[in-house]
């Protein structure tokens, strides 16, 4: 109940400031149809994002290929559940599904619409080329994406990212086009277009910036729960893989790690360099 009513505050909020913002610069006038729009930015910024919360874990699963445990048969599948369930006592959460997903790249993220309904899936190779207590760090990582909050918060934060950018790109489209008096022109369209390109891009650097932030807090919790050696041989390890591939599309914000980028990749990053995460773990020591 808290999160539905943080996601309602604050999209009440939101829609207020734009209120604010459209009165000041002379958008907001009786007959206008700004308001109309402020509504429907909201409902569809806010909202699409929830939905996609919602979601997330039926999306993740189809998606990435993954299949749940829900009968533990072998050794390896019984430590793997066992070791989450211990973590998720240990943070004061629901058990969340545990997952396998087909990939020779060593990974795995978290997602869920709640911290007490999660899902924690990790690669084939993750299991196969890490040892049980590199993978008990990982596992512990993410485990902390969720005791964090992080998938809520990371909604939040696109939510109310797309809702000011879809007005803004609108109250600067109509600032553009307002010498046209018979409806809206092409200076409108070709305003907002561009607004809205230039406005979408700026709003995933703070996206992306968020992301990288929260997996410093993620590699500590890992390290709480699993012990900081474990935890830095684990990101180690994955510094070492020749290849690391991201998961694809909007999963690449939730796995422990994104691969390597190019220079201008530093921006559009959703993680931090590993050996960034490393030191940091080494100076907490």
């Amino acid at each position: 109940m808290f999160r539905i009513g943080l996601f309602l505050a604050t999209n009440f909020a939101v829609v207020a400031v734009l209120s604010v913002v459209l009165n000041v610069v002379g958008l907001n006038q009786p007959g206008s149809s700004m308001m109309p729009l402020l509504v429907m930015a909201a409902v569809m910024g806010m909202g699409g994002s929830f939905v996609s919360l919602l979601l997330s874990k039926t999306m993740a699963v189809r998606g990435m290929g993954a299949s749940i445990i829900t009968d533990p048969q072998s050794p390896g599948e019984q430590w793997l559940v066992a070791t989450v369930k211990r973590q998720a006592e240990r943070l004061g959460l629901g058990m969340p599904d545990v997952a396998v997903f087909n990939s020779a790249t060593p990974n795995a993220f978290a997602t869920g619409s709640d911290k007490n309904h999660a899902l924690v899936a990790v690669s084939t190779g993750l299991l196969e080329q890490m040892s049980q207590d590199e993978v008990e760090a990982v596992l512990g990582h993410e485990m902390s994406h969720v005791a964090n909050g992080d998938m809520i918060t990371l909604t939040l934060i696109q939510g109310v990212l797309n809702t000011f950018v879809m007005v803004f790109a609108s109250i600067l489209a109509s600032v553009l086009d307002r010498g046209n008096r018979g409806g809206r022109g092409i200076g409108y369209y070709l305003g907002y277009t561009i607004a809205q390109s230039l406005l979408g891009f700026l709003a995933s650097l703070i996206v992306f910036w968020f992301s990288r932030r929260r997996e410093f807090r993620a590699d500590s919790g890992g390290a709480d729960l699993a012990g900081r050696h474990k935890m830095i041989a684990a990101l180690q390890r994955l510094q070492a893989a020749s290849h690391p591939a991201p998961l694809p599309g909007g999963m690449a914000a939730f796995g422990i790690s994104s691969g390597k980028m190019g220079a201008l990749g530093r921006l559009l990053m959703t993680h931090p360099p590993l050996e960034e995460r490393i030191a940091a773990l080494q100076a907490a020591g």
